[in-house]
């Protein structure tokens, strides 16, 4: 039988209730993700806010090494070819910014935009550096909250990513950051490749680190990273990783497999998207950890 004030509860303003909850000040970031997981479980929050709350989270935790696009698969420009050769591969990758170089990646000129090129269209005579504009440098180490809060006062949507002896790293989006907070933002030139799938990053504390997708399978990642993990009950590193946890994993939860560590970067409430492998050294079994981190 219902209490006495059963009905009244949902007639409360949203807020109201979620206020009640959060009555008890949590401790620290954990418990703070307990209770919001709770108001999930009540209702209170959907499953779509509950994931942009903890990638809001989750981003003071992360730095640009973390997510960036690694040097070697920077789509670029250098400025030393002839524009024949540059615009087809400006027109196929599709993106609206580019760094542009002059002979290495480590000597950054600027930034180009896109839409700029047409005026070469209209103007032969025109230099591309002319239509050049600053480009951003940051240190691997920047934490994402500071580099969105930059993004966004500084009007700069691109910012180069260098490595403590100057040298160019990667490079990253305000829309990369943005979807740490709310998952992939796909647009009409976006393509599920699967050579996007595992980007190798900046090798972590235990060894080298990968960044991958859940959708991607298990013969893929194996053939990549050098593992041998079986492809005979699940056919993605996602369900491979979600079996451990015998659930959906939350972002921030890790799990110890046959020797690698992976970390749930980005998740909703019905799959994991996207994972942080790293090697570790040689061990045995699983471990799963929960946490926020």
């Amino acid at each position: 039988m219902s209490g006495p004030h059963s009905g009244s509860e949902h007639r409360r303003p949203l807020i109201d209730r979620l206020a009640a909850l959060l009555l008890r000040v949590p401790e620290d970031r954990a418990q703070l993700l307990t209770i919001l997981r709770q108001a999930h479980e009540r209702e209170l929050l959907d499953a779509d806010a509950l994931s942009m709350i903890e990638g809001v989270l989750q981003v003071s935790e992360l730095a640009a090494r973390d997510i960036m696009v690694p040097r070697a698969q920077m789509d670029v420009i250098d400025i030393g070819q002839p524009r024949e050769v540059f615009l087809p591969h400006v027109i196929e990758t599709a993106h609206s910014r580019f760094p542009v170089v002059e002979g290495d990646r480590d000597n950054v000129l600027g930034i180009l935009h896109a839409k700029e090129l047409l005026r070469l269209y209209a103007d032969e005579r025109l230099d591309v550096r002319d239509l050049l504009r600053p480009a951003v440098f940051i240190p691997e180490s920047k934490r994402l909250n500071v580099l969105l809060r930059d993004f966004r006062g500084n009007r700069v949507h691109l910012a180069i990513v260098v490595d403590e002896y100057g040298g160019t790293a990667g490079l990253i989006t305000i829309e990369d950051v943005l979807e740490q907070i709310v998952g992939d933002i796909e647009d009409e030139f976006d393509f599920d490749e699967e050579s996007d799938h595992i980007v190798r990053i900046e090798p972590g504390e235990h060894g080298p680190r990968f960044r991958v997708r859940a959708i991607t399978g298990i013969r893929q990642f194996n053939e990549a990273v050098g593992t041998d993990f079986p492809d005979d009950e699940f056919d993605t590193m996602g369900g491979l990783v979600t079996d451990q946890f015998g659930r959906v994993p939350r972002r921030g939860e890790r799990v110890d497999l046959n020797g690698v560590r992976f970390e749930v970067l980005r998740a909703d409430a019905r799959q994991a998207q996207l994972l942080l492998a790293e090697r570790l050294p040689p061990q045995t079994g699983a471990e799963v950890e929960s946490g926020t981190h």
